[in-house]
């Protein structure tokens, strides 16, 4: 931070406002004292949360606050910040964009990118809730942070539930209680955008299956 404000220039220091956060979950911000009031800053364990020209303190105490309680990764704490933050207020100007943006090692879809989620809404009259929904469907298919109880093995009725849909779907001709058609389901999860979500154990996602049955018009 130091190094940053010593290579600024003079006369526009002091108009800054940056949070850095350092691979050990060090953090450090800088709030300038000619930012837009309301502007400041709070720094935790593994985070940075600043703000300026805010309705107050309380949007970034808020923010700080559920993002240290909320439980889950790194992704749901991020939009429990933002949801907590405009519910004290926001931006004084009101609302008009929002983004969420994460890096992994290899995270993106094919893995040659660190850009795991990279979603953000602009001019919109509810952006929070936008990314929200954007976000579901991204989750859905690009990701895979379902939790594991959610695996649901190809058998019995559900093996046929699932043939059915296939079926009413046009990628398959008939249902056979014997044999089950691996490649068709791959092909359907391929053209759907689910292939982060392709299993070789005989298993499938919840997620999956209520989209799927929701396509076919199923009852999931």
């Amino acid at each position: 931070m130091k190094e940053l404000l010593r290579k600024d220039d003079e006369s526009m220091r002091e108009h800054r406002q940056f949070g850095l956060v350092d691979s050990k979950g060090r953090a450090t911000a800088f709030t300038g004292k000619d930012c837009m009031d309301w502007a400041g800053h709070i720094v935790g364990d593994g985070y940075a949360c600043q703000g300026n020209i805010l309705t107050g303190e309380q949007v970034v105490e808020n923010m700080a606050e559920s993002y240290e309680k909320t439980e889950g990764d790194i992704v749901d704490r991020l939009f429990a910040a933002l949801n907590a933050g405009q519910a004290a207020g926001g931006d004084k100007r009101g609302m008009q964009s929002a983004a969420i943006y994460v890096a992994r090692d290899g995270g993106c879809y094919g893995g040659n990118l660190d850009r795991w989620i990279d979603v953000r809404v602009d001019e919109h009259s509810s952006p929070i809730k936008e990314l929200e929904r954007i976000f579901r469907i991204y989750d859905m298919t690009l990701l895979n942070r379902e939790d594991p109880s959610r695996l649901h093995k190809l058998e019995g009725d559900l093996a046929l539930k699932v043939q059915r849909a296939l079926a009413k779907l046009g990628f398959i001709e008939d249902v056979n209680a014997e044999i089950f058609p691996n490649d068709a389901l791959e092909k359907w999860m391929g053209v759907y955008n689910f292939e982060n979500k392709m299993r070789d154990d005989g298993t499938i996602w919840q997620s999956v299956l209520e989209y799927m049955f929701k396509e076919a018009n199923l009852d999931s």
